[in-house]
């Protein structure tokens, strides 16, 4: 694209037009933006448009916006993956980007803040990949745009650069420490450490000669230049301690105590914004300080006192306002690094931790304003922060943080003070419960956040008061009180300690208590009825010793009913139509109780219900992951019971799945074809009519295109060749699902999808049905395992050729692969079979190819050969090998559904359903132990010819499989003669 008169006058008026509230002309800008970028030096021409002061500024800006934006996935776009698409965008050429590296720092300090802050972030964009090896001139520019901008006393160019900086300096707090990430922290130091401190102090200067008669709108620049400074210092110093900064430290932190203990009338009397400006920076400090007691304590410690000081004096200061919540927390954070270091001895003064529990603790665990409205209008990030343990960043949980610090080393005298103030909090609460409720949140907050968690499970205990009693006689009463809408933030707190303490808590209690929690389910309450739904389903998963869960069918029987109903009920209160806390309720009661064709028919109309409401714009993947594990999970748990019930299932479950297949609603694809598994599963043969169209869909090859799919499309094509194997010979289908095969076997991402597939077709039909495409199968498996053996392909094509061989006998398996390529079977059983043998894991699979093996060993006349003793006794050695390790544990039933990632989404992977899941089928059920079986047949096979095989196992087997073989046939009285 050619600079010239055209071009600017082109680009202007496409930035224009995609300002444009129109849709019509928006649309049609950005359309043609689109084209235009592909084009050679689209960026630099954007940039030069930018730099255009002719242009009308929000034009500029809407381009600097696009110019960063293409920099972001043009600059370095990243290697495509071996089975991806080629990215669709081209990379910027190298000559281009010379000229836009040349051109960009002097625009940026020339334009304005809006468009500066832009061109910033597009520097960091390129500094990223090309800084400093593909960019030596940057850092260097920048300190000589710096010292000038400095002489002038030009503070916007100045925090201009410094925002730049602090932009390139912040990959040293992500990245891990590497040579060359400290070689790069080297080049940074070298060339910004002494005219970062240079400016820092030219600045503090400034400050001080200003503060007492200036104006707030000169001290602002001022400010904002020392607040950046501080997050370099911090960038520069994360990784260790400069030597220029330890040999400079009393320069810095004698600024840093400073701005601690400094007010500025000036600034913080000029509105929200002044006041913000001054905290940020005092944060920024307490950030510094925090670092340097964490990383170099030893070095810091000349300057511990006079800091703990000030920031404790700060504290004292700092109003509950919102607006300084981050100077609260780094400030406490500050003081809990010093209450868990050597150093701890500062609290130990008397009176000191009750102080500090008085000032600093209580007033910051009360409740604000700020959190009743956020109860109120934003629930679920209110349970984020409450319950999840997202919180770590409010004054809450930090002033518990604080305490739970100082009691490391005072915790006699932390739990006898904390037990008074609950005690005091309490009292206060008793004398007038209507105005003093927030005393008794405040008190149960304080024992919830300073409960610790019991190690090697989810208990957890506290030695700041008696659970037991405490919950009887604080928590009791708020879950027995009869208006549920009444004080729901006690409500809250009290159902947030029984789950937190839901091990504690005897059985006998928890169940009184029960209908209770159900009751809260109807709370109006969007997180009472959350936390009511939470603690249901916490109490569910409790264990007792030798695992065996507390709450039984038996528990919920009395109260299931009304517990679904009112579960059904939380769900259609406004705001809380997804309520993911409600439908995990629903999913876990669902897996606990015994359910009747009452329960099922009411339950499996109500989440189908849901379901169809979803399907028009599903918006919480977490919702809907479990919505889908509910339906999976009743109706495998009422089909255990009654199996009948599998055709009314059918009947309400076929419209929503159609929905999803006929609408195209691709975020549920996989969950539909899961829970059509499950289905096709539950079904006796034949198969009924109305799946056979389900079938034919399946085989399409456009659905097995998208990734997610894959694993879901193969449980269900792996239902129906179990349950229909016949349909399988009609109408050229067995050919279409070997292609399906074919494709995904050609892939590392889904080659053991593939076998899954094919080992269905193995396992479930007659041999002369399959036969005719023997041939392709090992041909397409030959090929690949020659073009990239991967070790996944080795061991899914060994479990393949040992569920072949147990299925249709050694000589099929054999003359076969011969068929293909003559001898071809000697060099797979010596380079995959012999050496690979021993990766295999997974009971059923080792116990699978141990038989195969052993049939290969005493059928096959290849190996019973006299010139193949070597290979035969080596095959002993690897099965040796295989069955010496100790079995692996596995758990007859697991009967809880594992919890869903927070950040699970729809766009990149497959979502396994927990509760439609698929049992692993053994195909050897007639041989109960491989040991047995291996030790028995060699017996036989001796037998035959005394004598012989004595000496090839001594020649070529392991002395430790020699002795572990013996032991075995001592074991089962088989001798090898």
């Amino acid at each position: 694209m050619e600079w010239n008169q055209e071009t600017l006058q082109f680009l202007s008026q496409c930035f224009l037009h995609t300002l444009s509230p129109a849709p019509g002309p928006r649309r049609q800008a950005e359309s043609s933006l689109s084209d235009a970028s592909e084009r050679p030096n689209y960026a630099l021409a954007v940039l030069r448009l930018v730099a255009e002061s002719s242009v009308d500024e929000q034009i500029r800006q809407a381009a600097a916006v696009n110019f960063k934006n293409h920099l972001r996935t043009r600059w370095a776009p990243s290697p495509p993956d071996s089975d991806a698409p080629a990215p669709s965008s081209s990379p910027i050429p190298d000559a281009e980007k010379e000229q836009i590296k040349a051109l960009i720092v002097p625009l940026m300090l020339s334009s304005s803040a809006r468009i500066q802050s832009q061109l910033s972030e597009a520097l960091a964009v390129i500094s990223k990949h090309d800084f400093p090896k593909l960019w030596p001139a940057l850092l260097p520019d920048l300190v000589s745009n710096l010292q000038k901008a400095s002489q002038a006393s030009d503070y916007a160019s100045i925090n201009g650069i410094l925002g730049t900086a602090n932009s390139i300096f912040e990959k040293f707090l992500y990245q891990y420490k590497t040579n060359d990430l400290l070689l790069d922290l080297k080049y940074c130091l070298d060339n910004f450490a002494a005219p970062l401190l240079e400016i820092f102090l030219r600045t503090a200067k400034l400050i001080d000669e200003t503060s007492s008669s200036g104006q707030a709108v000169n001290l602002r620049p001022l400010f904002e230049s020392q607040r950046l400074c501080c997050r370099i210092f911090y960038s520069l110093n994360v990784q260790e301690l400069p030597e220029f900064f330890e040999d400079h430290m009393g320069e810095w932190m004698g600024e840093f105590q400073k701005y601690l203990t400094t007010r500025y009338p000036a600034l913080e009397s000029s509105g929200p914004d002044g006041l913000a400006l001054v905290d940020e920076l005092r944060a920024a400090v307490c950030e510094n300080i925090s670092l340097y007691m964490e990383k170099n304590e030893d070095e810091f410690q000349g300057y511990l006192n006079k800091f703990a000081s000030a920031v404790w004096s700060l504290l004292g200061d700092v109003t509950q306002s919102s607006s300084r919540d981050r100077l609260a927390i780094t400030a406490i954070k500050f003081l809990t690094t010093v209450s868990t270091s050597v150093h701890h001895k500062l609290f130990e003064g008397e009176g000191v931790i009750q102080r500090i529990c008085q000032s600093i603790v209580i007033p910051n665990v009360r409740l604000r304003e700020e959190d009743e409205e956020l109860f109120e209008m934003n629930y679920i990030e209110f349970i984020r922060r409450d319950m999840e343990g997202s919180d770590l960043d409010t004054r809450r949980r930090i002033a518990c943080e604080l305490l739970k610090g100082i009691a490391t080393y005072h915790k006699v005298e932390v739990n006898a003070i904390v037990s008074a103030q609950i005690q005091n909090l309490l009292t206060s609460f008793a004398t007038n419960p209507a105005v003093n409720w927030k005393d008794k949140d405040c008190a149960i907050y304080l024992v919830v956040s300073l409960a610790t968690k019991k190690a090697g499970g989810n208990a957890v205990s506290t030695d700041v008061v008696n659970v037991e009693s405490f919950f009887m006689s604080v928590i009791v009463p708020e879950l027995k009180s009869q208006n549920v809408n009444e004080f729901p933030m006690l409500k809250a707190g009290a159902l947030k300690f029984l789950t937190l303490f839901r091990s504690q808590i005897p059985k006998g209690i928890t169940l009184q208590l029960f209908p209770d929690v159900v009751r809260y389910l109807s709370s109006e309450s969007n997180v009472v009825h959350s936390y009511a739904a939470s603690c249901i389903e916490k109490l569910l998963l409790v264990r007792d010793e030798g695992g065996k869960a507390r709450y039984t069918s038996a528990d919920i029987s009395p109260f299931l009913m009304v517990t679904m109903n009112n579960l059904f009920t939380a769900l259609r209160f406004p705001e809380s139509e997804e309520n993911p806390y409600v439908m995990k309720c629903i999913m876990r009661v669902l897996g606990v109780a015994d359910i009747s064709q009452g329960i099922a028919e009411p339950c499996i109309a109500g989440l189908t219900s849901i379901l169809n409401e979803v399907c028009k714009n599903p918006k919480d993947p977490v919702f809907n992951h479990y919505l889908f594990e509910s339906v999976a999970v009743l109706v495998r748990r009422a089909c255990e019971k009654d199996a009948s019930l599998i055709s009314s299932f059918e009947v309400s479950l076929f419209p929503s799945l159609q929905t999803i297949l006929t609408k195209d609603v691709t975020e549920f694809f996989p969950y539909a074809f899961q829970l059509l598994a499950q289905l096709v599963e539950l079904n006796r043969p034949p198969i009924p009519a109305n799946y056979m169209p389900i079938f034919e869909i399946l085989l399409s090859p456009d659905l097995w295109n998208r990734g997610p799919n894959v694993p879901a499309l193969v449980r269900l094509l792996q239902a129906f060749l179990q349950k229909s194997p016949h349909e399988l010979s009609q109408g050229g289908r067995l050919s279409q699902v070997l292609g399906i095969f074919n494709k995904l076997v050609l892939s590392t991402s889904t080659e053991e999808q593939g076998f899954f597939v094919l080992n269905t077709v193995i396992e479930n039909l007659d041999y002369s049905l399959i036969a005719p495409y023997i041939p392709h199968i090992w041909h397409a498996l030959f090929t690949r395992l020659q073009n990239r053996r991967t070790t996944k392909f080795v061991k899914s094509l060994l479990i393949f050729m040992s569920l072949f061989l147990v299925k249709h006998g050694p000589s099929n398996l054999v003359d076969s692969m011969n068929a293909v390529q003559p001898n071809i079977f000697v060099m797979i059983l010596e380079q995959i079979w012999i050496p690979n043998l021993k990766l295999i894991a997974g009971n059923v699979e080792r116990k699978l190819t141990a038989v195969a093996s052993t049939r290969l060993l005493c059928e096959s006349p290849l190996l019973l050969d006299a010139a193949a003793s070597r290979h035969w006794g080596k095959m002993l050695d690897s099965i040796m090998t295989l069955l010496s390790r100790p079995e692996e544990d596995t758990l007859v039933e697991e009967p809880d559904a594992p919890d869903v990632a927070e950040n699970i989404g729809y766009t990149a992977t497959f979502v396994n359903l927990h509760n439609a899941g698929r049992k692993e089928e053994d195909p050897l059920k007639d041989i109960r132990e491989p040991r047995e079986f291996l030790v028995t047949s060699l017996a036989r096979l001796s037998a035959l010819s005394p004598g012989k095989y004595p000496q090839i196992i001594s020649e070529n087997l392991d002395p430790a499989n020699q002795n572990a073989l013996l032991q075995l046939c001592s074991t089962y009285n088989c001798p090898i003669v």
